[in-house]
């Protein structure tokens, strides 16, 4: 059923030019967004004249910076943009661009937007992955980004609350993208993902489990000791 949650927003999707990204972008402009940025490192044109194309590498601390100048005000912020690795765990120098793409970046982008998202009371949605919770062997360097991006995500809801800004983290397992097309096991659409996160974000839940490979971990999840937990220590920064 639809929802009122992002109609008249301004939203910002990272990673946009393909894949979740682009399905991203096409959900919020379906739920009645009034703008969307679609950040991007080679940016491409939308057919809808609210998509605005922005130049956003993730991984450039400079481009990110004048991003953050363009965009004058911002309701959502969707930090999706990330890359995987199929790389041994001796390649340390894998291990860092993964943590540069999928943990730095996000650092990055969601500082250098704080400010817009504390003006407008708004929303942080990170797009993570069930590795961050359960790891995959065989991928190594992704399982342990995207861990402490989960991490990175936990802090940032604590610290945020106070301001007014909602903070989700999304728990995706495999998608029918160009990143887990060489995994052998069944994976979900892109659009139905994008909608079931939006639609997640606006009921208020704060990790969100969007297909049914990564639902399998959802059963008892709001109220796991380690959720429990982690509301607790949020719970300190407020008081």
């Amino acid at each position: 059923m639809a929802n009122d949650f992002l109609t008249g927003k301004t939203v910002l999707v990272t990673g946009s030019s393909r894949g979740l990204g682009r399905a991203l972008v096409d959900a919020a402009l379906d739920q009645g967004a009034q703008r969307v940025y679609a950040g991007a490192r080679n940016p491409a044109a939308h057919p809808d004249a609210r998509v605005v194309p922005l130049r956003l590498d993730i991984t450039d601390v400079d481009q990110i910076e004048l991003a953050a100048k363009a965009v004058e005000e911002l309701d959502v912020l969707v930090n999706n943009a990330g890359a995987a690795s199929y790389a041994e765990i001796d390649d340390r120098e894998e291990l860092d661009r993964m943590l540069a793409v999928n943990l730095y970046g996000p650092y990055d982008v969601s500082h250098a937007f704080r400010h817009h998202l504390t003006a407008s009371r708004g929303t942080l949605v990170n797009v993570l992955s069930t590795t961050s919770v359960a790891a995959v062997p065989v991928l190594p360097a992704y399982s342990i980004s995207k861990a402490a991006a989960y991490s990175f995500t936990q802090v940032l809801r604590a610290l945020l609350a106070p301001k007014g800004v909602k903070v989700h983290a999304v728990l995706a397992g495999p998608l029918d993208t160009d990143m887990s097309q060489d995994l052998d096991i069944p994976k979900t659409a892109p659009d139905a993902v994008a909608a079931e996160i939006l639609a997640a974000v606006a009921a208020g839940t704060e990790d969100v489990f969007p297909d049914p490979f990564a639902a399998a971990l959802a059963a008892g999840w709001a109220d796991a000791p380690v959720t429990l937990m982690q509301r607790a220590a949020a719970e300190m920064v407020a008081a």
